[in-house]
Parts: structure tokens; sequence; C-alpha cells
């Protein structure tokens, strides 16, 4: 088991290792524990056992459940069952509904205690870790939300056993990207024969990229500096996520924008890191896109989260762990769109 320390104004622990599901204990008394439909029951009747009492709140599948109306549905349930001021709500499953319990927990009665227990790689390496909580809009990704970081983190690497090999890869490309960003040698890592469920090089692998981002959220809760390099990628793939409704999965997305990124680091002068970023996509093996136009996702970046009164900032990277924010004309992020849509269609 490994145990990763996230400091800043309120310090936790996130731990990594098997078994951890029926490990859980927190000190309130009253719980709720939300998870989405479709998580194996065997998880849920662990940690409610692990938890016991607590109130168990379903919610939607995936990014389903990242909407408004049912952030207000979580939070009547909540209401219903009395859920007090000292209570807790731990979030059980993958990204999204950590996500969405996180916002929860921040706003229902002003905010009660979080836990996280991931069950994707993505959840683990990502969602459950750094405190930004939040839900979708019409609009695009992550428009509605709060820092709220949890009181603890437990991922338990038993639950990526029953992962799809299309999940597992999702949660594959933000540990990648940590690579790109911060820890070169996570690159070769994540792409080895052992980086995968239970596979000898998982739990290190996994720990170290889980290390990058509680480093960085730890000098940089609330994105005022370099916590925005996390989104290395994430400019386009949120777009490519809003403009497709979401057909195109989160991981698969920054995986896509990843290179996207690297065609623009290039183009303003960086290194040439795009051969990583392919390299990637062909070991992820993403879904094909539909036909999709600059115009198309261009709405949707330009309201990135990272934008601001002057406009879109894209994380680029001068060298592999250089990376830097950067304003991009629109005929280079055009001309870049282009080149990308040759290389990805390249790959199906």
């Amino acid at each position: 088991m490994r145990r990763i320390e996230v400091g800043g104004p309120q310090p936790y622990a996130v731990e990594v290792g098997p078994g951890l599901l029926a490990r859980v204990r927190v000190p309130q008394r009253q719980v709720a524990l939300l998870h989405p439909v479709d998580l194996p029951p065997a998880y849920v009747q662990v940690v409610q056992a692990a938890l016991s009492p607590c109130v168990t709140v379903p919610v939607p599948a995936r990014d389903d459940c990242k909407t408004l109306a049912v952030y207000a549905d979580v939070l009547s349930r909540l209401a219903q069952v009395n859920l007090p001021r000292d209570g807790a709500v731990v979030g059980l499953g993958g990204g999204a509904a950590t996500d969405l319990a996180g916002f929860v927990a921040a706003t229902y009665l002003r905010g009660v205690a979080f836990y996280t227990l991931p069950t994707t790689l993505l959840g683990m390496v990502d969602a459950a870790v750094g405190g930004k909580t939040g839900v979708n809009l019409p609009e695009g990704k992550n428009l509605v939300g709060a820092f709220w970081p949890p009181r603890a983190v437990w991922c338990d690497t038993d639950t990526l056993a029953t992962l799809p090999r299309p999940v597992f890869a999702e949660g594959a490309a933000e540990a990648y990207k940590h690579g790109l960003i911060a820890d070169p040698t996570l690159l070769s890592r994540v792409l080895s024969p052992g980086f995968c469920p239970g596979g000898p090089g998982l739990q290190d692998t996994l720990a170290d990229a889980v290390a990058v981002k509680a480093g960085v959220v730890s000098r940089d809760l609330t994105e005022q500096g370099e916590r925005a390099f996390l989104n290395f990628g994430h400019t386009l793939a949120h777009g490519l996520e809003a403009a497709t409704n979401h057909a195109v999965t989160h991981g698969e997305a920054v995986g896509y924008g990843m290179h996207y990124a690297a065609l623009l680091s290039r183009a303003l002068g960086g290194a040439d890191l795009s051969g990583h970023t392919l390299a990637f996509l062909r070991w992820q093996r993403p879904q094909p896109l539909p036909p999709l136009t600059f115009d198309d996702v261009w709405p949707y970046m330009a309201r990135d989260k990272k934008a601001d009164t002057q406009g879109v900032r894209f994380v680029l990277l001068h060298d592999l762990a250089q990376p830097y924010l950067a304003r991009v004309p629109e005929t280079v992020l055009r001309r870049a769109f282009e080149t990308w849509q040759t290389d990805v269609t390249s790959l199906s």
C-alpha cells in the first residue's frame, strides 16, 4: 500500500493499494453514500458494511449524473433524511460520481465532510484528488462547481480488475498527462505491459501519477497558477465532450486533446512531442470521432474555465515537464486542428 500526503489549508492523505474498500472508516456518525447505478453491487455492499449505518443514494452513471437536476435531487434526498451538519458525504465510483458527491458535500448545509472512494483509474489519478467538484451545463463541462477538498481518499486497486479495457485506458490518459507535464518517467511506464489491472507496475505507477497531482494541488489548490497545467489537453477535450453531448468519453477526449496541445506547442516553437501523444493514442485505441469541424468545438473551447477577460488560454509545453500557459492566434488553432484531424483519422 502507498500513502500520498496532500498538503495545503486542509491536508489529507490518498491511500493506494488493494482491499481498501473494506477498510474505510470515517468519524462521522451519519453518512450518505453516493454511487452510480451501474457500480458492481459487491462494492456498494462492502462500503455499506464498513460505514454502517449509512444512507445510500444511487445516481445515474457517468456524466448523466453531472446535471443540475440530479444535483438538486440528491440535495433533496439528504434533506429528507435529515443528514446533519456534522454528517458526511462519501462518493463511491468513477470521476463523474465523485465530482457530483463533492459538489453536494460542498453546498449541502453550506458544507459537510467529504470522502472519496474512486473505483476507476480516471477517478483515482485525477477526479478524486484535489478538491475540484462540480456538474456540467449544456454550454460546457464543469461550469458549475466549488473547491472542496476531501478528508481522505482510498484508491482500492482491486476495483480496477472489473473495468473493461477501454475504461481503464481512459484513466491512463490522465496518468500519461502527468508524465508529459511533470514526470517523464511515467510515459514509458504507462505504456508498459505491467501497467494493467493486477499488473506488477500498476500500484507504483498509479501512486506516482497521483503524487504529481498531489504536489501541484498542495501548492495551488484554487488554480491561481500552476494547477492550470493539469489541464494539458483538456481545452479541446472538453470541447469534444460538449460538442458530442458526451458521446466522446472524458478519458478518450483527453487523449485526443493532448495530441492537439502537442501540435500547438510545436507550432509555437516548442519541442515536437507529437510522437509521444500519438504513441499514447495508438496504445489507448480510442473510439473514432464523429465528423467535427473546428467551428463545432470552438464555442465550447472559448468557454473553457482557463479563459479570462482576454480570451482562451491553452496549456502548452516548451518540452517534457516544461508546461506554460499561452494565448494562441486563431489561425494557428485552425491549422493545428487540420493536422490533428489528419493524424487522428489515420489511427482508425
